[in-house]
């Protein structure tokens, strides 16, 4: 860390938390209002930007990016370089096990290249952070634990750690963008809303025997959905990324499954679409919950990504939406700095709150619903989700808006 940057006082913006999120903001920021100073302070080391010796692991974890999130890419001068290795997914297959009916979600039919990408989270990390390292008024601070975050009459006080050291920063708005479990969120004494599934989220890589042709699978079983994205640099690939749902009482027992057994029990759920399941990379397994904060701004601050809403990764929802959600706040901080308001004033930050509800509230609700239906053993719901694969199939209008939540696009469908 330059430690010139201890002496930066009066920032304009301070965003605690450099993952996708918080970096994608700034740059947002960065590229609106180049006049703005902003502060992107993380807790760990930013890694290596190194872009030409870059190759994915196997175990590497990844990131579905929906269509409508890459025009955002793009204004952020990013999508070029992560285009590089990204897989495009031109379709998706939506099946219920054990039923023939499913539905499919053709790029093609809405004269799209793809319907999203699938994008390892180191690239996009190295991609960002690159980009971020170009930017003079972006102030980079790592690794640094904000230890305190202090409402203030025209800004926010923020106390920061480094190592040993210990020091102050002031901006006219503070972004917390650090994480599900937001330890801020909860020192400012901001509640959250938590709805449990009583799922485990086993997240791994998958090799098969056949080319995945660039189709994502998402596949409600008994014991709950799977999805499998497609991964490699083109569509005779075979691989992918997976998302297993298993009930919390079976999580045990699958995670310590060795390889052999596991990749046999996924091939039992999913079938043989992809030949043999032959290869599975290190497990890992997070509990499933909805969460919300139940304030998302107050003077001066502001929630954004995981620790604002933090949604069932299986309909690859979330960073998508807090990439909206930057767009939106950033729209109308300038409009409202045009209109003479203060950067962060409370007004301010309810217009952007007030514009981003909508597409808020149909994307948690789809993620919601998708999950507890597609998970319910109740013989209503069955018949409800049957009723909705034969919707996909026959009704273009049910198939429409189920692909514009796929497609990150519904939100500004109703805007």
């Amino acid at each position: 860390m330059n430690q010139s940057h201890f002496l930066l006082k009066d920032l304009d913006i301070a965003i605690i938390g450099g993952g996708m999120v918080g970096a994608s903001l700034a740059l947002l920021f960065a590229e609106q209002k180049p006049d703005w100073q902003i502060a992107l302070l993380e807790a760990q080391p930013f890694a290596d930007v190194d872009q030409t010796q870059f190759q994915p692991s196997f175990d590497s974890r990844s990131t579905a990016i929906a269509q409508g999130s890459i025009e955002i890419l793009r204004e952020l001068g990013v999508w070029e370089n992560l285009a590089k290795h990204a897989t495009a997914i031109s379709q998706v297959h939506v099946s219920d096990a054990g039923h023939f009916m499913g539905g499919l979600i053709d790029a093609s039919s809405y004269d799209l290249d793809a319907v999203g990408y699938v994008i390892p989270n180191a690239w996009i990390g190295r991609v960002l952070l690159a980009q971020l390292r170009t930017k003079t008024n972006i102030h980079l601070f790592a690794p640094v634990r904000v230890e305190k975050l202090i409402p203030q009459q025209a800004g926010a006080q923020l106390i920061v750690k480094s190592g040993d050291d210990v020091f102050d920063l002031t901006a006219k708005l503070a972004v917390v963008a650090d994480g599900g479990d937001s330890p801020l969120r909860k020192s400012l004494g901001i509640d959250s809303n938590s709805k449990d599934y009583g799922q485990t989220a086993l997240i791994a890589n998958i090799a098969y025997g056949e080319a995945h042709k660039g189709v994502a699978y998402e596949r409600f079983t008994p014991q709950g959905p799977l999805a499998l994205l497609p991964l490699g640099e083109s569509a005779t690939a075979k691989e992918s990324a997976l998302v297993l749902t298993l009930p919390r009482d079976q999580t045990a027992e699958i995670v310590e499954l060795s390889d052999a057994d596991f990749l046999l029990h996924l091939q039992t759920r999913f079938g043989n679409r992809l030949g043999k399941f032959t290869r599975v990379s290190q497990r890992q397994a997070y509990e499933l919950k909805l969460v919300t904060a139940s304030e998302q701004i107050r003077s001066h601050i502001v929630l954004v990504g995981n620790a604002a809403h933090f949604l069932h990764p299986v309909a690859g929802q979330g960073f998508n939406l807090s990439l909206r959600d930057c767009v939106c706040l950033v729209d109308a901080l300038i409009q409202g700095e045009a209109a003479g308001k203060q950067i962060g004033e409370l007004s301010v930050l309810q217009d952007y709150l007030d514009r981003q509800a909508l597409d808020q509230t149909l994307t948690i609700e789809f993620s919601d619903k998708l999950v507890r239906m597609f998970s319910s053993s109740s013989l209503p719901l069955i018949a409800l989700r049957h009723l909705g694969f034969i919707g996909l199939d026959l009704l273009p209008a049910v198939k429409s808006q189920f692909a514009a939540q796929t497609m990150g696009t519904a939100g500004a469908k109703f805007l």
